[in-house]
């Protein structure tokens, strides 16, 4: 793109975000809020093109749920990791990455030429900034005692907003540290009688998000044991006894499946989900019962051919 014409023109127009014209940026749609954060965790959507190419030679726009990337780590393109910093939430923006801020002066075969300036669409979906809550859980609980309650229920809801973000990415075991990072933090710490609610509010959140996070992990054991203690904080939560009825249907503790699934229609009678989960139990439980008949049956029947062989 360097020395061309097109690229010319595109690049007088463009905002020099490097002080050098390495980076280059033209804002196709703005975005709102602060501007990323140096430690921050992003969740964006990008292509990158050659010049006279129409397809991208990289994109993850294909993906239906884009990766999580950190700041300094994830991110290969010093351009790119330039480019994000000037960014805000929701924002769609164009880059030109000079060679130094790109794939240098060897360029990246057989894809990307020796020298070459390359063009960027990058929209930043959302990002979290993870370096005070990673700062806040290095701290040993009695230093994290000495910060008001309320930082510590932003720590503990953006370490569950992280599990969030890993979870629709099928990370299952990843969010689950997450959401038990955050768990630990809300046990640890004790609040006034007038605060407690707050505590236990977000608990309850982390609580289910774990008992569904185990659900993924095929164990339902566990799964069962944090919808049980969710239940403990809200014993009416909809979401927490179908979370349990879940489990239990999973472990073929029928009767219990039967208990939580009820008492989770009575909560939520036009729940769609919970209302699927009654008809599964139901056809699992007859064909569990088919089975247990059909076994008896063998169990038996040779003792009636037997004494029939005798007769004769």
């Amino acid at each position: 793109m360097g020395g061309s014409a097109p690229g010319q023109r595109l690049s007088q127009r463009m905002l020099d975000i490097s002080g050098d014209r390495g980076v280059l940026k033209d804002v196709i749609r703005e975005g709102a809020g602060e501007l990323v954060t140096p430690d921050a965790s992003v969740l964006v959507k990008y292509s990158g093109y050659l010049e006279h190419m129409d397809k991208p030679f990289d994109s993850n726009c294909f993906r239906k749920t884009p990766r999580l990337m950190k700041l300094g780590e994830d991110i290969t393109l010093w351009g790119m990791e330039l480019g994000l910093l000037s960014m805000r939430r929701g924002e769609l923006a164009r880059f030109l990455f000079k060679p130094t801020y790109a794939y240098g002066t060897l360029g990246c075969p057989p894809l990307i030429p020796p020298n070459t300036t390359v063009l960027f669409e990058i929209e930043l979906l959302d990002f979290l900034d993870s370096a005070e809550s990673d700062k806040f859980c290095a701290l040993s609980a009695e230093q994290q005692d000495q910060f008001p309650l309320q930082k510590v229920l932003k720590v503990a809801a953006t370490e569950r907003e992280f599990g969030n973000y890993l979870f629709r990415q099928n990370r299952f075991y990843d969010a689950k540290v997450r959401y038990k990072r955050a768990l630990l933090l809300l046990h640890r710490r004790s609040a006034p009688p007038e605060e407690q609610h707050l505590v236990e509010a977000a608990k309850l959140l982390v609580l289910l998000n774990l008992s569904f996070t185990y659900l993924k992990l095929e164990r339902p054991t566990t799964a069962l044991c944090y919808g049980e203690q969710a239940l403990v904080i809200d014993q009416k939560n909809a979401k927490a006894l179908f979370r349990c009825g879940q489990a239990c249907l999973l472990m073929t503790e029928y009767q219990k499946a039967r208990d939580f699934l009820v008492q989770a229609q009575k909560a939520q009678p036009f729940n769609h989900d919970i209302n699927n989960e009654l008809k599964k139990l139901a056809s699992c439980y007859k064909d569990y019962t088919d089975k247990e008949k059909e076994m008896c049956h063998r169990m038996f029947a040779p003792c009636d051919d037997d004494s029939a062989v005798g007769e004769n």
